[in-house]
């Protein structure tokens, strides 16, 4: 049976030790991308990427809807009627850039409030990376809607609302402590939900396509993983950086390993 004093002991070395781990400041001390969801979500953002390259092939320089998109439903600018019409004008606000500015604000204030400062970052970083893709992919596909100057596709306003959603998720996911089938379960529920919601709204009120809808949702599902990823790399090489160890271990304690005290 181990003594009192030995207990003790043990305990702070443990909690040392998750000190050491952790590194200086909150900043290093928790990933946003869980390491269980990696392997899945890779698979998940290369075959989204297909999809969005894909889709920018078939409809590049386009500016009429496939028949993909008729089938699915009419792009018409009077689809959707009061009182629904109100709430899809609401949510179009929400992706312009007055309203994202408003949405980002407001979800890195709460990540801050919470201490989560790389959720924080990573809501910059991800909806920058999201928003900068859909806006190149607009001006190298090509694709128009009620005119010549419109590009529509991939559908930034869907692509943001399923990045915000993707990253509350992946939050959730860390702090819930879900496994890979829950937390990936997860993820692309919410990113599904968030994306079917907006792409309501596009679709219904002219903007775009619904196949410009469907290259936004992949969009965000190819970028948010890879924005975590880089996220979370980046924090641990500065964490390990400002200690002055790489990769958790200080060149100090390697060196004073390695040399033995004379008896």
């Amino acid at each position: 049976m181990a003594r009192k004093g030995d207990t003790r002991g043990l305990a702070l070395d443990r909690a040392a030790g998750e000190d050491l781990e952790a590194g200086p400041g909150e900043f290093a001390a928790r990933g946003v991308l869980p390491p269980s969801l990696r392997p899945p979500l890779a698979v998940i953002a290369v075959l989204a990427a297909l999809v969005v390259g894909a889709l920018g092939i078939l409809y590049a320089g386009h500016s009429a809807p496939g028949a993909v998109d008729s089938w699915i439903f009419p792009p018409t600018s009077d689809s959707v009627g009061p009182p629904w019409r109100q709430v899809a004008l609401v949510l179009d606000f929400l992706g312009e850039p007055a309203g994202s500015a408003m949405v980002i604000v407001a979800c890195v204030a709460g990540c801050l409030l919470v201490r989560q400062r790389r959720a924080a970052v990573l809501v910059l970083v991800g909806a920058g990376a999201t928003v900068g893709t859909t806006t190149l992919l607009k001006h190298v596909v090509g694709r128009t809607i009620h005119g010549p100057g419109n590009l529509s596709y991939p559908s930034g306003h869907t692509a943001f609302a399923t990045a915000l959603a993707l990253m509350a998720a992946l939050l959730a996911t860390d702090r819930l402590g879900l496994g890979r089938t829950a937390g990936t379960s997860l993820v692309l529920a919410a990113g599904l939900l968030a994306g079917t919601i907006m792409g309501w709204a596009e679709v219904g009120l002219g903007a775009h396509y619904p196949t410009d809808a469907l290259g936004g949702w992949c969009t965000a599902l190819a970028v948010i993983p890879a924005s975590a990823w880089l996220v979370d790399r980046t924090a641990d090489r500065l964490g390990d950086r400002s200690t002055g160890r790489p990769g958790r271990r200080s060149p100090g304690r390697t060196a004073a390993a390695g040399r033995r005290t004379p008896r």
